[in-house]
């Protein structure tokens, strides 16, 4: 009898858990409409001339919509889901922080190594200090951005310009967001795996990952998808990174040059938040996704005040660039992204939450701010996941 009872028991308290709505995860896809009002605002504004947002939720796809229009000049295009995107600054996380990523994976570098040991001609004005971590952090001591007139001969001209610069302080002492660093490390992949960056990304992440429009250098049959972006001597960007810098390297660079689609985005979102791996393909190990995405505590110096932001390993955590987190996402527990020409990423991990906003806000004039839609889109996806 006792036995039957206690059976009775545990089945109720089954059934309870099964039927209770604390039981289940807080989700209102409804709040989710707000986005419209949002984007079309920010269209109305001018603040961009179109957007593709989506919305990933438990390794679904719950929103997924187009806005306004692919091109303004000459002719006005309407905007598709399909449109393929200058990524900008989401190159550095998405093509060179995980390929850094997989070198570690493979045992062929680590943080602490210093970048002089791979290449020795970095190591000039007191750079032999620098290491991979804290380029990956923005730490080094790098100056942002050098003079676009170094890059003026070509990338291997540019590269030994920037192995000969000095630094703005010493390795790990202020958070310097840095274009520069990232270039280094992009120079470091093909350094050290023998493949240029955008043959290494492609053959360990893009294409197992079946990120079809994801590259550098889009080929001229994508041409019809691609977003333009703003003006190179008096005449509409397409097809080409918009960076000066990146531009005059022949395109693919550790900082950007990446072009990609909201929807191969979302695939590799949905990796970073199954561990690394998506339908049945594992990129990366767990336990490297958690190096990746670990938060770094990195001091920051502004207008004379001393502070201590977030940073993970090529991600933005808790800094004055995580307006894609919102209002209402936690500090310290999300990371992401944003772009020069109006993209960003954002990934919630708590809530199995990635949110990806492409815009091309430089176009058609190199105008357009869509930092208020990025708060205000990161702000209503996190309401309708109980944040």
């Amino acid at each position: 009898m006792l036995r039957w009872v206690g059976l009775l028991t545990l089945w109720a308290f089954a059934f309870l858990a099964f039927v209770s709505p604390a039981a289940a995860a807080p989700w209102d896809a409804a709040q989710l409409a707000a986005i419209d009002k949002a984007t079309t605002g920010a269209i109305d504004r001018g603040e961009c001339p179109g957007a593709v947002i989506v919305v990933l939720h438990d390794d679904q796809v719950v929103y997924r919509k187009a806005f306004g229009h692919r091109t303004l000049q000459p002719h006005k295009t309407t905007m598709t889901t399909d449109t393929i995107f200058d990524l900008a600054s989401l190159t550095k996380p998405i093509a060179t922080g995980t390929a850094i990523m997989l070198l570690i994976q493979q045992g062929k570098i680590r943080l602490d190594d210093r970048v002089s040991d791979y290449w020795p001609q970095f190591a000039a004005h007191d750079k032999d200090r620098v290491t991979i971590a804290q380029l990956l952090l923005h730490t080094s001591g790098l100056i942002p951005d050098n003079a676009l007139t170094d890059y003026a001969d070509g990338r291997a001209k540019a590269l030994e310009r920037i192995a000969n610069l000095k630094l703005q302080g010493p390795p790990g002492t202020q958070f310097r967001y840095s274009d520069v660093g990232f270039i280094v490390l992009g120079e470091l992949v093909e350094r050290i795996s023998g493949q240029p960056l955008d043959q290494f990304a492609h053959k360990h992440v893009f294409e197992p990952l079946k990120m079809t429009d994801t590259g550098f250098n889009p080929p001229p049959q994508r041409r019809e998808r691609l977003a333009p972006t703003g003006l190179r001597d008096g005449k509409t960007i397409l097809g080409e990174v918009h960076d000066p810098r990146a531009y005059r390297m022949g395109g693919v660079a550790g900082h950007a040059g990446l072009f990609s689609t909201a929807d191969d985005l979302a695939r590799y979102c949905r990796m970073l938040l199954r561990g690394g791996e998506l339908d049945g393909v594992r990129i990366l190990e767990e336990k490297t996704v958690q190096l990746f995405t670990k938060p770094h505590p990195v001091p920051i110096v502004s207008k004379g005040q001393e502070s201590t932001g977030l940073r993970a390993l090529g991600w933005d955590v808790d800094t004055s660039y995580s307006g894609p987190r919102g209002d209402r996402f936690k500090k310290g527990e999300g990371y992401g992204h944003t772009g020069f020409t109006g993209t960003s990423i954002w990934i919630d991990p708590g809530t199995k939450t990635a949110v990806i906003i492409l815009t091309h806000r430089v176009h058609p004039d190199d105008k357009g701010n869509v930092a208020r839609l990025r708060r205000e889109v990161g702000t209503i996806v996190a309401q309708a996941v109980g944040r």
